[in-house]
């Protein structure tokens, strides 16, 4: 799984540096976006060929790890 999180890539001068796909300019939000949109796993890699099945993986793996904190109640 870890293999996985090597995909996704964060560079200061890319994106805002936000969270990208193996270097490119497809953030780990847009990704997430058209998951949200309802689109299958199909349908995104063929409106972006550029992708691959596990980058959809690495993207939804990265968004479950970021979110996977204790929430502190006062």
């Amino acid at each position: 799984m870890s293999d996985l999180l090597r995909k996704i890539t964060v560079n200061p001068k890319q994106c805002g540096g936000r969270p990208c796909i193996r270097g490119m300019r497809i953030r780990v939000s847009d990704v997430l976006d058209l998951f949200a949109s309802g689109l299958s796993a199909e349908q995104i890699l063929e409106e972006m060929p550029d992708l691959e099945a596990d980058d959809l993986k690495a993207a939804l793996l990265y968004a479950s790890r970021k979110l996977n904190h204790p929430v502190l109640v006062a």
